[in-house]
């Protein structure tokens, strides 16, 4: 403890020399050379920082290694390359590089204490980068330093084959060294170290709480917000698409579960032999291994025993084996519209009224008969609509309260439903695309507001005072923002969050998901 303090004294000394010794706010010395970052009125932006070494030959698949030194000033006013994925219908964006593992900070501009810093892991883990989201107004009017992250997606950050040490994990474990690199590089850039707050959305969410179970990321971050995180979450049979096989099946995979995947694209490249096969995989192109269908789906094992996460995050979680810390935590009101308009409509099945009876047995087997009476085609416009708010309810309502309810016996949590309905430009039908689908409330919490109208635009800059509330205390309430009530069992508060006059309100969370008829069934 007494060297760990006497470590951080260093780093904060050193950050206030360089503050002292040069007027030039847009550069920083961090730990492995200095940046020349863009200024702003009212923020700094330095993008592009390289936090580990280029995973690529003999480093793929092996745990990342911190970035080496540079000796001229960098240029940090672009992003760094995306990791390796392919685009989607959601977000058309591409990459075939691995030299990828960069980050991106915002910080304000001007003098004042060290500020909560708050690292951002964007959801899906098959797509994205840090560099998606704009942090200058959550940094500017939250008054938080804001880190943003890439990391090994899809294949190559989950992974996992016979005897490949850390299989599955190679992701999470870059999002612990860009956390690594906070530790010794917060100071540097008006960050407080000791106050961290690791926030995510979706995929994001869920490795968020991955590591609040990981023993080897003790001491990394103080704090958690999760949107619409998943590490409960059981996928009931048919939830996903037609595509998926008609088995439950869980957010985490276990290493007998995984590794005949990586057999199997072993084999479909060309690898077979046993005893070459990880070298053979390693001298592929990435454009080789991406021709592969399903790679990029390979992010979420957990490989019991394993360093980084020696058991399931979800039954760690059930069992309170987690880091107690501050919550803040929820999902949005409609969120499995979405998927349904992905993986149906989107897909040229839109569900139709007779088909609602078999997708019900097929997911409930004999309960059907009673989700049907629960939610009888008549309550809904569509029956797209009605088979969304089934696993709504079911898949993210159930599992975000069994969460918050086990975080809650060891840890302040604070619970929220995202509420705001929109109109999505989506390829689907308008009664899917009309709502507050899953991760809507991102968009209020980066970008520039633009596309907000002024009541929304409100609603974002309350969103943006409870989060920086929460990162600096523990406590999402403030002067600026409604009362939010913290969630305990005996006192289950949560929050609507909404544009509008009293759109920000107590709700009935379990009346609104039909929990307590949830608790009744398998």
């Amino acid at each position: 403890m007494l060297q760990r303090s006497a470590e951080r004294l260093f780093v904060v000394a050193a950050a206030l020399s360089l503050a002292c010794s040069t007027s030039d706010e847009s550069i920083v010395e961090t730990d492995a050379g200095r940046v020349r970052g863009t200024l702003t009125d009212e923020v700094r932006v330095f993008q592009g920082i390289p936090y580990g070494e280029p995973p690529v030959g003999e480093l793929r698949w092996q745990a990342p290694r911190p970035a080496s030194a540079w000796t001229e000033v960098r240029d940090a006013t672009r992003p760094g390359n995306r990791c390796p994925q392919v685009g989607t219908v959601y977000v058309d964006i591409d990459s075939d590089t691995e030299d990828c593992l960069y980050l991106n900070v915002t910080t304000p501009r001007g003098p004042g204490s060290p500020r909560p810093v708050m690292v951002w892991i964007h959801g899906d883990g098959a797509i994205g980068s840090g560099d998606l989201f704009d942090a200058r107004r959550l940094a500017r009017e939250g008054e938080v330093v804001v880190v943003t992250i890439n990391f090994r997606l899809g294949v190559f950050g989950g992974f996992v084959y016979p005897g490949l040490e850390g299989s599955g994990t190679f992701g999470l474990q870059d999002q612990q060294l860009a956390l690594q690199w906070v530790q010794r590089n917060a100071a540097a850039f008006g960050g407080d170290p000791d106050n961290v707050t690791l926030f995510g959305v979706s995929y994001g969410a869920t490795a968020t709480t991955a590591h609040m179970t990981s023993p080897t990321a003790e001491g990394l971050f103080h704090r958690a917000i999760l949107q619409s995180g998943e590490a409960l979450m059981d996928v009931v049979p048919g939830g996903m698409g037609p595509q998926v096989p008609a088995d439950p099946w869980l957010m985490w995979a276990t290493r007998e579960e995984q590794e005949p995947l990586g057999l199997y694209v072993a084999e479909q490249l060309g690898c077979t032999d046993p005893a070459t096969a990880l070298a053979c995989l390693r001298g592929l192109s990435v454009a080789q291994i991406l021709a592969v269908p399903a790679v990029m789906h390979m992010f979420q094992p957990y490989v019991p025993g394993d360093a980084i996460l020696p058991e399931n995050p979800g039954e760690a979680l059930r069992a309170g084996r987690f880091r107690a810390m501050p919550v803040l935590a929820g999902h949005t009101r409609d969120e499995h519209r979405l998927f349904i308009g992905l993986f149906h409509d989107g897909a040229g099945a839109p569900i139709t009224a007779e088909q609602y009876p078999d997708l019900l047995a097929t997911a409930f087997g004999e309960q059907a008969e009673a989700v049907a009476a629960a939610y009888p085609l008549a309550d809904y416009p569509s029956a797209g609509v009605a088979w969304a708010q089934v696993l709504t309810d079911r898949m993210w309502a159930r599992t975000t309260f069994e969460q918050n309810s086990a975080f809650a016996e060891r840890a302040p949590v604070y619970f929220y439903e995202f509420a705001e309905a929109s109109e999505h430009d989506l390829p689907f039908s308008a009664e899917l695309r009309t709502g507050a689908l899953h991760a809507d409330d991102t968009e209020y919490l980066f970008g520039d507001g633009s596309s907000l109208t002024p009541a929304r635009l409100r609603l974002s800059e309350q969103m943006i005072h409870y989060a920086a509330n929460f990162a600096r205390t523990g406590d999402p309430n403030g002067e600026q923002v409604p009362t939010w009530d913290r969630f305990t069992a005996a006192s289950p508060n949560v929050l609507a969050l909404a544009a509008g006059e009293g759109g920000i309100r107590p709700i009935d969370h379990r009346d609104e998901h039909k929990l307590d008829f949830w608790a009744t069934q398998p």
